[in-house]
């Protein structure tokens, strides 16, 4: 029978354990994978949305906000992401999980970069080809936004 060895504690090389940080309360929704709660920006963990200006970008808000409104959510911040945002897993009052549930609606596609593949088998058949602009974003093709933005930047109309 093989023991394993377990090292002395090395106070000089020993760090502590980092306390997880939980956020609660009424949520502002921005986007589709966006959340305000009590003035903190929070992206919602391992999925993507599509922007407010893309197809289905609107639709995921509304969504999102119709799953928060009236909730108490519960945010356990796992990261913060490349513009500063603190990104978390978002649970409602009975225990679902935010980015779960947008997969589920077909408004958001697994970001296995981040999430691990957790959200994968949730995702409807053939919602990459639907959302192509967030699997272009995954896939690092950000020429395909570029066009997009390019091509519907015109039919916008200017604000005065």
């Amino acid at each position: 029978m093989e023991r394993s060895v377990v090292e002395p504690f090395d106070e000089k090389s020993a760090t502590p354990e980092q306390s997880k940080t939980f956020i609660r309360g009424a949520a502002y929704v921005v986007d589709g994978d966006t959340i305000v709660i009590k003035k903190k920006q929070i992206r919602l963990f391992g999925i993507d949305a599509p922007e407010m200006n893309h197809p289905y970008g609107k639709k995921a808000k509304w969504a999102l906000v119709s799953l928060c409104k009236g909730q108490t959510i519960n945010a356990e911040v796992t990261d913060k992401d490349d513009h500063g945002r603190s990104v978390a897993k978002c649970y409602l009052a009975d225990g679902r999980d935010l980015s779960a549930e947008m997969v589920k609606l077909g408004l958001a596609i697994d970001w296995p970069k981040f999430s691990g593949g957790k959200y994968g088998e949730l995702e409807l058949p053939n919602v990459r080809r639907k959302l192509w602009l967030a699997d272009a974003r995954q896939k690092g093709r950000m020429h395909v936004w570029k066009k997009y933005e390019e091509n519907h930047s015109s039919s916008r109309p200017k604000s005065n």
